[in-house]
């Protein structure tokens, strides 16, 4: 039944020789492709995609796993990189046998995305990158970072029992204000999972990310879905990421950075519509003259 394909389903899932993640599941209809949907900072894919799973899962094969470090993903033994946790998600379409995919990624997701086509070009189908850029250079989020990580940084190093707490605050304040008292408890609680270690660590990862001198190499169908509203990683910066994909279309949501968690019911049409336009069948098909 397509309604049974389309509910997610959630596992433990052993990457040989990197560790074991949760992942989440929508068989799809049959014969669908299939988007691998990775996760912002300090959030878990629950988080970030649970809203989204079962419309996407009407139409695709959708598979999400918790990101190193992070929720029920792989420990992080040492610093956080972006490289590592692309190099992660090949690992996972290799034990689930998916040998092409649409990446789909969400903030600091979408550079984890960038970096999949850079590093694993061959498994990339097509990119929906959401609410992200290639850099954050002088972006509200670096500023933020550059003002407040070496001091949590200096206090995690003198106070070990730091390292305990979870990241909800910092994630509470990337996500904007949770109008729904339970969202708001909900999504906190899964932020709680992921550390403050983590998430300074995972933080000065996206700071030192950039793409701009091989963005424009990208030439598999791609899509950027523009939270218009966004405080963290400003729409300018979203927009230029669209422009420097050849052929990659933009799709405006009228949110803010917390567009998956405050408005879903609009961040599922405008993702769902990426999607389509970066799949690779419908996206030959937009290009064909009638």
């Amino acid at each position: 039944m397509l309604g049974e394909a389309a509910m997610p389903r959630t596992r433990l899932v052993k990457l040989p020789g990197r560790g074991t993640t949760r992942v989440w599941e929508c068989a799809g209809p049959p014969g669908a492709g299939t988007l691998v949907l990775i996760h912002g900072v300090a959030g878990t894919a629950e988080l970030n995609w649970g809203k989204v799973f079962t419309p996407l899962g009407r139409h695709f094969r959708v598979v999400a796993a918790d990101l190193r470090g992070h929720g029920d993903g792989i420990p992080l033994r040492s610093r956080f990189r972006l490289e590592d946790c692309a190099d992660d998600v090949a690992a996972l379409a290799a034990a689930l046998d998916i040998r092409r995919f649409t990446a789909v990624g969400y903030s600091m997701g979408g550079m984890v995305a960038q970096l999949m086509y850079r590093r694993h070009a061959s498994l990339v189908s097509g990119l929906v990158l959401c609410s992200t850029a290639r850099n954050v250079c002088g972006s509200p989020a670096e500023q933020m970072t550059a003002l407040a990580l070496p001091a949590m940084a200096a206090a995690l190093q003198w106070n070990p029992m730091l390292h305990l707490l979870g990241a909800d605050f910092f994630g509470m304040a990337l996500l904007g204000r949770v109008d729904d008292p339970a969202t708001a408890r909900w999504a906190r609680a899964q932020l709680s999972r992921t550390t403050l270690a983590t998430t300074i660590s995972a933080m000065r990862a996206v700071c030192g990310f950039t793409s701009d001198s091989w963005i424009s190499q990208v030439d598999v169908p791609a899509a950027v879905v523009i939270t218009a509203r966004d405080r963290v990683v400003p729409p300018g910066r979203q927009l230029e990421l669209a422009r420097a994909i050849p052929g990659a279309s933009a799709h405006y949501l009228d949110a803010d950075h917390g567009a998956c968690i405050n408005a879903p019911r609009l961040f599922a049409r405008a993702l769902l519509e990426a999607c389509w336009s970066a799949e690779p069948a419908h996206a030959s098909a937009l290009r064909t003259p009638a």
